[in-house]
């Protein structure tokens, strides 16, 4: 897959809420993150595990990750080391949509602090993960041979001089269409 078909994320785990062992027991200890892509499932990541944190671990681990610009989502999941032969529990997953961190009037390079519901195996909710989610910009693309600037500046426009601003103020807006 080429450079041109990925976009790079800058995904950083910040904490959980509420996390707890078949809606019962609060996790303890050991708990950390997997995050994988919905199309690389062969490429995951994971957080270190928090020792002391208990049902409210905080990681605050930052990873940069490819991910196809077809993809719709990354996955999340929060595990925890058991005492038992299986060595691992999945705690909850949390499915993050392309979409709420893409697209629409929000800036290249801009920073999205996320929070997210976790569900547990039987589909029941099983507390919340904290994480922050960036998509880098590449200074240029290659196309057809040629380069292309892919950023966009945000800018506005001076304030008219109708308008009393005395601190060099810019106006802005957002675009709203009509039927």
């Amino acid at each position: 897959m080429g450079t041109n078909n990925l976009r790079v994320l800058e995904i950083t785990v910040i904490s959980g809420e509420d996390l707890s062992i078949n809606r019962r027991q609060p996790v303890k200890k050991n708990a950390f993150v997997t995050i994988k892509t919905e199309s690389f499932k062969d490429q995951m990541m994971t957080t270190k595990m928090d020792k002391d944190g208990g049902s409210y671990p905080a990681w605050d681990e930052k990873f940069v990750m490819n991910m196809p610009m077809h993809a719709r989502y990354f996955t999340v999941e929060v595990r925890c080391k058991t005492n038992n032969a299986a060595g691992e529990r999945i705690i909850g997953t949390a499915r993050i949509p392309a979409s709420d961190f893409l697209g629409g009037y929000v800036p290249e390079n801009y920073l999205h602090f996320l929070s997210y519901r976790l569900w547990d195996t039987k589909g029941e909710r099983n507390g919340i993960i904290n994480l922050s989610v960036r998509v880098k910009s590449s200074p240029e693309i290659k196309v057809n041979g040629g380069a292309a600037s892919c950023s966009r500046p945000w800018s506005g426009a001076p304030a008219g001089a109708d308008q009393k601003v005395s601190d060099g103020g810019m106006v802005t807006g957002i675009p709203v269409w009509s039927a």
